[in-house]
Formats: structure tokens, sequence, C-alpha cells
């Protein structure tokens, strides 16, 4: 059995989609003895995860699985190892750091031995607060 790497990526639709595009692409580890298999695992992954619902506004909120955009094959794990890397250009660079740095706190403040709570899409728009053992920042990444 192999692990692979998978970036499934959904569009996020409010309302009538009078809005600038979105798109949430997620990283995945999906087991598979091949990259075919992985391939179709990935894919199965996001056609599942397709959801239809209302936000706090009130509006129809779709999520649609687009497809799978990249896979890779982990040939080893290896401590350090670079698995995502995303430039960012912010307009505001200060506040950019402030707002890693909150973050950062947030993890060293919580109780780090619990795994996070992996947010459905429907979790990341709920009107119920999210669980207590995680904080709200770390279910809007995920």
């Amino acid at each position: 059995m192999n692990w692979y790497l998978a970036k499934i990526v959904f569009r996020i639709i409010c309302g009538e989609g009078e809005h600038t595009p979105q798109f949430d692409e997620q990283l995945r580890l999906v087991a598979g003895s091949t990259k075919e298999e992985a391939f179709r695992k990935a894919q199965e992954m996001g056609q599942v995860e397709e959801e239809t619902f209302y936000n706090r506004k009130e509006q129809l909120v779709q999520w649609q699985f687009i497809n799978i955009s990249e896979l890779y094959r982990l040939s080893e794990l290896i401590d350090g190892a670079e698995l995502y890397s995303r430039i960012e250009e912010k307009d505001n660079a200060e506040a950019y750091i402030y707002t890693i740095n909150q973050k950062a706190e947030s993890i060293v403040c919580n109780e780090t031995n619990q795994w996070p709570h992996l947010a459905t899409p429907k979790e990341r728009n709920s009107t119920q607060p999210p669980p207590e053992e995680v904080p709200y920042q770390l279910l809007q990444h995920f």
C-alpha cells in the first residue's frame, strides 16, 4: 500500500452565484496500491462530500466537486518534508504577520495532543459553535 497526497477541488456557490467565484482546494492523504486506485478514491471522496445547505443568511450554499488537480506519491515520510507551499501577496504585511502570530499562539495555548476536528462544508458555515476543544480558526482552515 502506498500513500498519496491528493488535491481535491470544490467550487462554492452561494445563492445565485452572483459573487466572485470561490474554490476550496483540500490536500488529503489517500492510500492506494496504485496511482489509479488513489485517484479513484480521491474522486470518490470529493463526490461523497458534495453538499448543499443553507447558511446563516438563509442562502443556498452548494459545494460542487470539480476534480482532483494534483496527485503525488509519498515515497517515504521524512521529518520536515515540505508537503505544501503557497506564496501569498497581501496588501497589509503587518496585519498578515499579526494574524499568523495569533494563529501560532492559539496552537501553543491549546492542548496539542488532540486530533483536529475535520469540519465538513456544512459545519464550516453552521450557526452552531464549533467543538470547544478545537479553536474556531482551525476549523476554518480544513
